[in-house]
């Protein structure tokens, strides 16, 4: 294996695919565009290319290069040359422009006060049919926390051991102290909603202005090569459609930072399961016949629901958040732990079908995701097993907490509609 890699580390050298000789490669390049980029810029861009070639080259998962149209950031390497911010200015080349800074982010002003400047990133984000271009700035240091009023920190650290089953939708919590199940996402729907409506007017533009792309069923004809029509309004809808995709991403990202704010709130030793998400959105490659029907079953994953909900990007937060305190997720292995399956009561393994969402231990009706919570909170050391000892002194706890609750959303489901998931 080490033999292997000698010899294709020196093809990389021999074929000049290494970083720096992109950074000499784009050096020749960026002649023609010397009025507009800077050479450390160009490198930068040089080294994001140079990423991509190197997951294709030695990540297995990686199969092909995307090429982007636009680039949507610009960085440079240092605050001294290239892109710059002083005095509350962005400098770059022969530009000037004064950066706006809110008055009432009193954490913004701290960090330009206390924090030294790294290196610069330019980006540009499309709002209510426009592009707005924002300057972040890589700060050098430990990161500043955020105050209140009262010059105490906001966030608050709880001290309780935390156990976390995350799904598509929703995440269910188990700790000392409390036990929930959150949405992920929460308020988003409208938007979701709203995104579906353009979809389809988009839909019917596009098919109106090109009859001859489809077949008279509504299926697209396959080898037409005809040149795509789009109309002012259509492109009227689009530009709506890019302003919503962005919209639901930046409120997506809130939610997840105020979600796992109020974990922290419980405790800072969090127990995860580590899920390849990834994987889960593929589509199955062979197909499989359902006995019953004899049809064959749906080849779709979960990448519609992953892509709405962000589990996997929730959960990124989260451990950033508990590296800003030197601590981060503890990671079961799901092959061996089985939260799902285990009852520690009986000490058994039972496997369940998806659409069981309870489950009974000891003659008492529990949530499935809030037991394999439960299960997870009290992980070993390892993290490959359920300490089945600490269960049983703590299920008493669990219990009056789970029926507290269950009543919670029982009068949820009330007032507004619940994910199916949680067995209601």
């Amino acid at each position: 294996m080490n033999s292997f890699k000698k010899k294709l580390n020196q093809l990389i050298k021999d074929f000049g695919i290494t970083e720096y000789d992109g950074h000499s490669f784009i050096k020749t390049h960026k002649h023609y565009y010397s009025k507009y980029i800077d050479i450390n810029t160009a490198q930068t861009i040089a080294s994001r290319a140079y990423k991509a070639i190197k997951l294709l080259l030695f990540d297995p998962n990686t199969k092909k290069v995307k090429f982007k149209k636009e680039l949507l950031s610009v960085e440079g390497k240092t605050n001294k040359s290239g892109i710059r911010f002083k005095n509350n200015c962005l400098y770059w080349n022969k530009l000037t422009i004064p950066a706006i800074i809110r008055k009432n982010d009193l954490y913004a002003q701290e960090c330009l006060d206390t924090g030294n400047i790294k290196y610069c990133r330019i980006t540009k984000k499309f709002i209510k049919n426009k592009y707005k271009y924002y300057i972040q700035l890589i700060m050098e240091g430990e990161k500043s926390v955020k105050l209140n009023k009262s010059g105490h920190s906001k966030q608050i650290y709880g001290a309780d051991k935390i156990g976390i089953d995350t799904s598509f939708q929703f995440v269910a919590v188990s700790s000392t102290s409390t036990v929930k199940l959150l949405k992920l996402g929460e308020g988003l729907n409208t938007t979701y909603r709203a995104i579906k409506l353009l979809q389809r007017k988009l839909d019917r533009q596009r098919r109106s202005n090109n009859p001859n792309k489809y077949n008279i069923d509504g299926t697209f004809k396959k080898g037409n090569r005809d040149k795509w029509i789009n109309s002012n309004k259509m492109r009227i809808t689009q530009n709506k459609l890019k302003h919503l995709y962005g919209l639901k991403q930046r409120k997506l990202k809130q939610s997840h930072e105020k979600l796992a704010n109020y974990l922290l709130t419980l405790g800072t030793d969090v127990y995860v399961e580590n899920i390849n998400y990834k994987a889960l959105k593929k589509k199955i490659k062979e197909p499989k016949i359902n006995p019953k029907t004899g049809r064959f079953k749906s080849k779709k994953g979960y990448g519609k629901s992953i892509q709405n909900k962000a589990p996997a990007l929730f959960l990124e937060t989260l451990n950033k958040k508990l590296n800003y305190i030197g601590k981060e997720l503890n990671n079961i292995n799901i092959y061996t732990f089985k939260a799902s399956q285990y009852n520690h009561y009986t000490d058994t393994y039972e496997k369940k079908k998806l659409s069981e969402r309870w489950t009974t231990i000891n003659k008492a009706k529990i949530q499935r995701d809030l037991y394999s919570a439960f299960l997870i909170m009290n992980s070993k050391q390892d993290l490959s097993h359920t300490d089945r000892e600490e269960c049983i002194k703590t299920f008493k706890t669990f219990k009056k907490l789970h029926k507290s609750e269950m009543k919670r959303i029982a009068n949820l489901k009330t007032i507004k509609k619940i994910p199916s998931a949680w067995g209601f």
